[in-house]
């Protein structure tokens, strides 16, 4: 079925245009916002030929597969007049999606798991944290590659004395990198404000006062100013992504409320005037030194977890890391990446944090090859062989939601076993030059001639998850009475 008849039978079985209110494109899915869900045949949709699997969640998601998603996602949205949208995929579905051929069973039990365990933790505090990931998320793609291209091009000029800088592609290439990062606080504040229900370009414009460089033709920065209260010299770009992301939401809350008492007459060119200018003087007095103030104190916090704690402080982080991902507070992290990825702070660039947290989904993997040798259960052997293929390459989800956790003490295990690749990681000092991957594709990601250590800090995580599961973490009843053979 070509991509242009496969959008016109979807549309055709989701109840046509007019039942669609948005349309989101993953990496493996189409996400469909529907207006009334009793006229989808959900059904006749999961009969097509090219549709893997249909999950009917808060929107309906047809699965379509990596690649050939984006390829129907667009005639999708150019038939239903419904501007497409992009998302970031959940890695438990993505690895679900890209191994269809898999058993259903350890695909269905791991969103069973996953599900309940959100449900059962489903917080005010988890649900903020979402709304912070959810500005900074759609970021990861762009800071993926700045941040290679940086740590790429920092290698070359090392090695050959900067003997590309005169080179119009190499300087161009160059600027991709920086520039990202350098006007990364506008971005920021425009997710944000769109995050909080607000107009992404008022929080963009709120970001463009934490730019850490002076602007040419931006008066704020270009001489000495005495700020209010404190009396000192206003600092450019003080408080950076923090100040940028604080900027968003207040824009947001600002421009709602403003919005609630103005005149409909008058809404249109007043209520942004106003945002803008009240949000603007607000944020400079009070929301920057308060940026500043708790983006100084995560640069401490790290420094005394990295460098005070050091082999300890790696134990810590790699052995609660997947704790903090099964109740969904691991997104707080997700702005602290950025953070230290970003060239112009205090790290460089280099983020010494991610590799100690990549060791957790090393010792899932050893525990994972622990309890296959050990259980006798067919049916658990199939499902643990089904999630250890992507947890190597770096998508543990399945393993941890429908394999580890389930089982209480095996996960446990796992996570203290990670901790000695954690101890690993810090003991070789392995940094990151970027984000958004694990497992063995962490190679990529790695300051360059630091591949073979991270290998070798992966190899202790899964050692150690085989070891303490083989010894401490294994029940044979316990996965009989979860996992019946049938």
């Amino acid at each position: 079925m070509k991509n242009e008849e496969m959008a016109k039978a979807i549309l055709d079985h989701v109840g046509g245009k007019e039942n669609i209110e948005s349309n989101v494109s993953c990496m493996t899915r189409l996400r469909l916002g529907v207006k009334d869900k009793s006229k989808v045949d959900t059904d006749a949709l999961k009969t097509l030929d090219g549709v893997l699997a249909v999950v009917d969640a808060d929107t309906l998601q047809v699965v379509l597969g990596p690649g050939k998603v984006n390829k129907v996602a667009e005639p999708f949205a150019e038939m239903t007049g419904v501007p497409l949208g992009s998302g970031e995929e959940d890695p438990a579905d993505v690895a679900a999606d890209t191994t269809a051929s898999q058993s259903t069973d350890v695909k269905s039990i791991a969103k069973e798991n996953k599900t309940a365990n959100k449900a059962k933790h489903d917080k005010p505090l988890q649900r903020g944290l979402q709304h912070i990931a959810n500005v900074f998320i759609p970021l990861l793609p762009g800071i993926i590659a700045a941040g290679l291209i940086n740590g790429l091009t920092n290698v070359i000029d090392y090695q050959t004395g900067q003997a590309f800088v005169t080179d119009w592609w190499y300087m161009t290439i160059k600027t991709i990198g920086w520039g990202l990062f350098t006007f990364l606080p506008i971005f920021v504040g425009m997710n944000a404000s769109r995050e909080f229900k607000g107009s992404a370009i008022l929080g963009g414009i709120g970001g463009t006062l934490c730019l850490g460089v002076i602007v040419p033709g931006f008066p704020l920065g270009s001489q000495a100013i005495a700020m209010p209260f404190t009396n000192t010299n206003y600092v450019v770009g003080v408080g950076g992504l923090i100040t940028a992301l604080f900027m968003g939401i207040f824009f947001a809350w600002l421009e709602r409320n403003i919005r609630r008492f103005m005149p409909s007459v008058l809404d249109t060119f007043f209520t942004p005037l106003l945002t803008v200018i009240i949000g603007s003087l607000l944020a400079v007095v009070f929301l920057q030194p308060a940026g500043a103030w708790l983006t100084n104190a995560i640069y401490l916090v790290m420094d005394f977890v990295y460098s005070k704690m050091s082999v300890f402080g790696g134990f810590i982080l790699s052995s609660t890391f997947l704790g903090l991902v099964s109740v969904g507070l691991h997104q707080a992290l997700t702005p602290i990446h950025v953070l230290l990825n970003d060239p112009t702070g205090p790290t460089k660039g280099i983020n010494y944090l991610l590799p100690i947290l990549m060791m957790a989904g090393g010792g899932q993997v050893g525990a994972g090859l622990a309890l296959y040798l050990k259980t006798t259960n067919k049916r658990f052997k199939k499902m643990v062989m089904s999630s250890i293929p992507v947890a190597i390459l770096g998508v543990g989800e399945p393993l941890m939601y429908a394999v580890t956790l389930p089982l209480g003490r095996s996960f446990i295990t796992a996570c203290i076993g990670a901790g000695f690749g954690g101890i690993a990681a810090s003991l070789f000092h392995l940094g990151a030059v970027s984000q958004g991957v694990s497992g063995l594709f962490g190679l990529l990601i790695m300051e360059p001639g630091q591949q073979l250590t991270y290998l070798a800090a992966l190899l202790v995580a899964y050692l150690g998850g085989f070891i303490v599961t083989w010894f401490f973490g294994f029940d044979e009843s316990r996965i009989n009475e979860i996992y019946p053979e049938k």
